[in-house]
C-alpha cells in the first residue's frame, strides 16, 4: 500500500459448526449484505460441508464478491453454535476461512469471537442423572 489507497471497511461473520461453515461479509453497520456463501455451496457431498477445504472455497467466493464491491479491509466475527447445547467451540472451518480471507488481500482488523453464552435460561438434557455413558 504504497499509495494509501482509503480502506472500505465491512464485517465477515463466520459461523462455523460441526456440520457447516457460513461466511456472511456486511458492510460496518452489519445492517447491509454484501456477499456471503457457505460449505454446502461449494462442495457436493454433505459430510464435507464442514470441512476445512470447503470453508477455504466458500470464503474465497465471498471475499471476492466482496472485493468487486469495493471493500478492501474486514473486521472478522467467529461464532460457534454456544447456547446451553451446543458447543462453545468453533468448528473446523474458521481457521481456514480467517487464513483464506487474508491471503486473498483483505486486509483483518479486529478478530472477535461472539459466541452465544448461556445466562441460565433453560435445564439442559440428559435427565435428572445426567448422561450416562
Amino acid at each position: 500500500m504504497a499509495d494509501r489507497e482509503k480502506l472500505r471497511w465491512g464485517i465477515a461473520h463466520i459461523y462455523s459448526s460441526y456440520n457447516n461453515t457460513i461466511i456472511h461479509i456486511t458492510d460496518i453497520s452489519g445492517s447491509e449484505t454484501i456477499s456471503k456463501s457457505s460449505g454446502g455451496m461449494v462442495v457436493k457431498s454433505d459430510r464435507l460441508e464442514s470441512s476445512p477445504t470447503a470453508a477455504m472455497n466458500a470464503a474465497k467466493q465471498a471475499a471476492e464478491e466482496a472485493k468487486e464491491k469495493g471493500i478492501n479491509a474486514i473486521h472478522i466475527k467467529i461464532r460457534a453454535p454456544g447456547g446451553h447445547d451446543g458447543p462453545s467451540s468453533p468448528g473446523p472451518g474458521a481457521q481456514a476461512a480467517i487464513r483464506t480471507l487474508s491471503r486473498v488481500g483483505l486486509r483483518v482488523g479486529i478478530i472477535q469471537d461472539v459466541t452465544s453464552v448461556p445466562s441460565d435460561g433453560c435445564r439442559k438434557r440428559g435427565g435428572k442423572r445426567g448422561r450416562r455413558v
